[in-house]
């Protein structure tokens, strides 16, 4: 079952809505202008995963990860390279950090990082299909590609994905992050009854 155009549309408003909040509170972290955006969202099956679709090349990656309850349930995952992952706790904490001092910061600035994207997409979410969500506290690891995203798509429970290709900007720095919803079939019928019922009101 996929989304329509239509229905990935919705999705893709939301999710620049959640985007220009991300950005907001995390511009207000660093101290500089943050700038976060959401160029598509796509729709997969675990299956057809792999560190080429997610567009992230790297020895090693970072993800902060969290479960959200509601009318569906959803888990969510924000990866990021684990060198960028570093680069962003750097800018989080100030340029006078060492690179090889921040390994003991990585866990803790990157369950931050992942909180306010992650609640700021979902919140957006929520607002505009007006339902609630209730979430758990953030969990980060990095690992291999193959692991990391082997954690994601074994969970049979959950063999649906939305995937977001999402670019973050700090200090004319860019770094690439993937964001991935992933469900079960039935959350997705009632996140796409959600969505059909905010096109009817608009």
């Amino acid at each position: 079952m996929a989304l329509t155009e239509t229905q990935l549309d919705v999705l893709t408003e939301i999710f620049n809505v959640g985007a220009g909040r991300a950005a907001a509170s995390l511009s207000e972290i660093v101290g500089d202008e943050v700038l976060l955006s959401v160029p598509r969202v796509e729709f997969y099956r675990a299956c057809d995963i792999n560190a080429s679709v997610l567009s992230l090349a790297s020895v090693r990656l970072g993800s902060v990860q969290q479960k959200f309850k509601g009318p569906f349930n959803m888990a969510a995952s924000l990866l990021f390279t684990e060198e960028r992952a570093l680069e962003i706790v750097q800018e989080m904490l100030g340029s006078q950090v060492q690179m090889e001092d921040l390994i003991e910061y990585e866990q803790e600035a990157m369950c931050e990082v992942g909180n306010i994207i992650l609640n700021a997409c979902l919140s957006a979410m929520a607002d505009m299909l007006n339902i609630t969500f209730e979430s758990t506290l953030p969990e980060y690891s990095s690992d291999t590609p193959d692991i990391v995203i082997g954690r994601i798509t074994s969970d049979i429970d959950n063999p649906l994905m939305l995937i977001l290709h999402m670019n973050m900007i700090i200090e004319k720095r860019r770094s690439q992050g993937t964001l991935i919803f992933w469900l079960s079939s039935s959350s997705l019928e009632d996140l796409t009854l959600h969505l059909d019922q905010f096109l009817a009101r608009i």
